[in-house]
């Protein structure tokens, strides 16, 4: 039985839920850094990708799991070249180096102010 996820701040435009879980299995759609409480995403790259992972930890947990259950991540990014930021965070929410999920991170992102956007997959223990 499918069951959609959706988190508090974050929806989508469209009438799809922010993620999708069938037994263990939780896949998000894209997740941005947009501020709750504004609706917004800001101008600098840091501030949307604490967001967008913010986002993230809130669509796992509310799917019923934690980041270490996260088993991929899929980064798009408006300029690759601003890995660091990324890598940053990326070190903060999977901070051991030996359990750290799967990563690509490829070039583009949906719209023009949106600077990094991702989606996940997550392999969470049945409740």
């Amino acid at each position: 039985m499918r069951k959609s996820i959706n988190i508090a701040g974050f929806k989508h435009v469209n009438p799809i839920p922010n993620a999708s879980r069938i037994g263990n299995l939780v896949m998000s759609g894209l997740v941005i850094g947009v501020d709750p409480q504004t609706g917004k995403v800001a101008p600098e790259l840091q501030q949307q990708c604490a967001k967008m992972f913010e986002h993230v930890r809130s669509i796992v947990e509310t799917a019923g799991g934690e980041p270490k259950d996260i088993i991929k991540m899929s980064v798009w990014m408006a300029n690759r070249d601003d890995r660091d930021v990324l890598n940053a965070e990326w070190s903060k929410m999977f901070p051991d180096p030996a359990s750290r999920p799967a990563r690509q991170t490829l070039a583009g992102t949906i719209r023009a102010d949106v600077l990094i956007q991702c989606d996940v997959t997550a392999v969470i223990s049945a409740n």
